[in-house]
């Protein structure tokens, strides 16, 4: 392979997908930082975007070396778009922190709060005024790992029953630790009380 065959290659193959992946990883580290900034982690929150913005800038310099290289530009995009998709795939299986459970339903939920209180859940219940009748509105602050299962017991109850989800960024309840620890820990210095 002569020169000319190499430059060729390198600037309409190998280079794009350099910064295809680069942006992939950029990107991912973005999504993850946002999520980390919302729980409220100050050590790895800088850390990820210290890096995430490290190898934009590599990126970004290589797109302005070659701006007339289209596959540049093509792979910068897919690499955002394809970085958006891992990050959010990422942040799912991590499911870090609580959740707040609205259930409302017009139908008698007895048998739902029973459910919920015999697999461990602490609910609040109340019976409001609904547009046409009476609902039963039922409030439950879990771990984000026990979506899916909240919401098999609430499909398996009444599967028109509506209910909302909310992130929760601190409970205090003292019976239950539904704030998971961190494997990350901030260090001594920049932790309140010091």
């Amino acid at each position: 392979m002569d020169v000319t065959d190499f430059s060729f290659w390198f600037t309409y193959f190998i280079l794009p997908l350099m910064i295809f992946f680069s942006r992939i990883v950029d990107v991912t580290l973005d999504t993850l930082r946002i999520v980390f900034v919302a729980k409220g982690n100050k050590f790895l929150a800088p850390l990820l975007g210290f890096f995430e913005v490290l190898i934009w800038l590599i990126a970004i310099t290589k797109i302005m070396q070659n701006l007339d290289n289209v596959a540049c530009y093509i792979a910068y995009a897919a690499g955002f778009a394809t970085g958006n998709y891992i990050g959010l795939i990422i942040e799912e299986k991590l499911a870090m922190g609580v959740q707040m459970f609205r259930i409302i339903t017009q139908k008698d939920a007895t048998s739902l709060i029973e459910k919920l209180i015999n697999g461990g859940y602490k609910i609040t219940s109340i019976v409001a005024d609904g547009n046409k009748s009476s609902v039963h509105i039922i409030y439950l602050v879990v771990k984000r790992t026990e979506n899916k299962n909240i919401i098999d017991i609430i499909n398996l109850f009444n599967p028109n029953a509506f209910y909302s989800i909310e992130d929760v960024r601190h409970v205090n309840d003292n019976d239950i630790n539904l704030n998971q620890k961190s494997k990350f820990k901030s260090p001594s210095w920049m932790r309140k009380g010091r």
